[in-house]
């Protein structure tokens, strides 16, 4: 009855199901792997975002790398803000919309003489041209305290974008100590601070970054499942496909020679 299993047909249905059954679990176990991430990045995020304000020049020091498990957490600087080597952020998205324009980094020399910390203040509209450098509301005046959230450098490698090459004066793709150190000639520690608040607070001012939201897991642990039980039902659906065949088959008259009546060779 099952002597047809024997057919190219049949083998080719066969050596296509063991292909799909690993492959769908592998897909399954990766999407398991990113609903891993993503809990534990949410995990890193409100504990960091929950940890008491620590000095910024007391973790960091130049040409500090900031570790994956440090990203995020709250940190605080005092000095004054180097508006002389203020620059901005080309292609930057604007907090909650669409609208493309620029994050303004400005360094505060720290009171202590540490060095300078860069700080980025938030974002801003685009100017009348690519060319143009937009309209930066001034930063306070004097001794400010900053409160924000500690970030590491950005590379152009990271990014996905190519080297400043060709851009107008102050105007950068990255956000990146090293070459900010290079542009002001200053001491600067490394990672920067994403500012949340200051005082004594700024008037006008770029649009303040939200922070990261920490709650959804996304839809990877679905989709894991989602993989895994098609995969199941790989093996099922060849076992109902072949007892239905048999059925055909059992069904068609059979000739004194043994063959079916009907069928062709």
């Amino acid at each position: 009855m099952y002597r047809f299993l024997l057919s190219a047909r049949w083998a080719v249905i066969v050596l296509l199901a063991l292909v799909l059954v690993p492959t769908m679990i592998r897909l399954g176990f990766w999407q398991y792997h990113r609903h891993e991430a993503r809990v534990a990045r949410n995990d890193l995020v409100a504990r960091n975002l929950g940890s008491p304000p620590v000095a910024f020049d007391s973790i960091s020091s130049p040409g500090w790398s900031v570790p994956g498990g440090e990203v995020w957490r709250t940190v605080t600087a005092q000095g004054h803000y180097d508006t002389a080597h203020e620059v901005v952020i080309r292609g930057r998205t604007e907090p909650g919309g669409s609208s493309i324009g620029y994050f303004v980094i400005t360094p505060l020399v720290l009171s202590d003489g540490k060095g300078s910390v860069l700080v980025n203040r938030g974002w801003v509209d685009s100017g009348a041209g690519a060319a143009d450098f937009p309209a930066v509301p001034a930063p306070p005046a004097g001794e400010v305290t900053v409160t924000g959230r500690l970030r590491a450098d950005e590379t152009y490698a990271k990014v996905g974008v190519k080297n400043r090459g060709g851009l107008p004066d102050r105007m950068y793709k990255v956000i990146n100590t090293e070459e900010q150190a290079k542009f002001s000639g200053a001491t600067v520690l490394g990672g920067y601070l994403e500012l949340a608040s200051s005082q004594p607070a700024a008037g006008a001012a770029p649009v303040l970054l939200a922070e990261p939201g920490h709650s959804d897991i996304g839809p990877h642990m679905a989709y894991a499942i989602q993989w895994w039980l098609f995969t199941t039902l790989i093996p099922v659906g060849v076992v109902v496909l072949a007892r239905r065949e048999a059925k055909q088959h059992a069904a068609k008259p059979v000739a004194a020679d043994g063959e079916l009546v009907g069928a062709t060779s």
